[in-house]
């Protein structure tokens, strides 16, 4: 017995005090697993299909090759034709089934099929026990919009998901000019603005201290001129003694 047909009694029992309320659940809460099921068997069945060839086949090709290195007098006649023929065959299916899987991405589609029946089961069993997100409503009747609600934005999210499968999450994200010339100016003008109070604060501190700026001034001119001094005497006495 399906899920559906357990379900049913169980609608039948619930006390809403709108009789299109129930059928409402029925044709859009059940007829939405039944058709999330039929889609996640079919799926299945092609998926497991193709994951069993390339299986198979890429345990097969291997032992077939290596056969062909055997001794020729020991192979049955005409074995490097048929072997030839045989791993073309596996090497086509093999390539085949996984272009298949890849080109409907039946593995991405199966596990999302099976999320989305186990999800909509999972909302329903905490509808009907009023467990869960809905412990905090009196009755079904006051649950009833929220579970309505929770119903149609896990079918929006699979149908975004599936529409998107394949083309918006291979994407490149783009390049936004605009964002990326204003994050520039942005950072220019806070160069210039460190630039600009760096000057005013030198400006500042030499407009309140003169005297102090021109004697440090003058300290460190004496102190080069005295380097320099030094350095010329240096030079005339290894002079003089080049000399002696």
């Amino acid at each position: 017995m399906s899920f559906s047909e357990n379900v049913s009694g169980i609608i039948d029992e619930i006390e809403l005090s709108r009789p299109y309320d129930k059928a409402i659940i029925k044709h859009r809460f059940l007829d939405e697993i039944t058709f999330y099921e039929k889609k996640r068997d079919e799926t299945k069945r092609y998926y497991n299909t193709f994951r069993f060839i390339v299986t198979t086949g890429s345990i097969l090709l291997p032992a077939v090759l290596s056969m062909g290195q055997m001794d020729p007098a020991k192979l049955p006649k005409h074995f490097d034709v048929i072997s030839y023929w045989f791993s073309w065959t596996i090497s086509l299916l093999v390539t085949g089934s996984n272009g298949f899987l890849q080109l409907f991405s039946l593995d991405k589609n199966y596990f999302n099929y099976s999320m989305v029946v186990e999800q909509l089961k999972t909302e329903g069993w905490q509808y009907f026990g009023l467990s869960g997100k809905y412990e905090d409503y009196p009755d079904h009747q006051s649950a009833y919009k929220s579970f309505s609600k929770s119903v149609e934005s896990i079918k929006r999210k699979q149908i975004e998901q599936e529409f998107q499968n394949g083309k918006g999450e291979n994407k490149k994200k783009k390049f936004d000019f605009q964002g990326e010339m204003k994050k520039f100016k942005e950072e220019q003008q806070t160069i210039e603005n460190v630039k600009k109070e760096a000057t005013k604060s030198i400006v500042e501190s030499i407009a309140e201290n003169p005297k102090q700026i021109v004697n440090e001034v003058k300290e460190e001119v004496k102190e080069v001129k005295e380097v320099k001094e030094e350095v010329k005497s240096d030079d005339i006495k290894i002079e003089i003694k080049d000399g002696s």
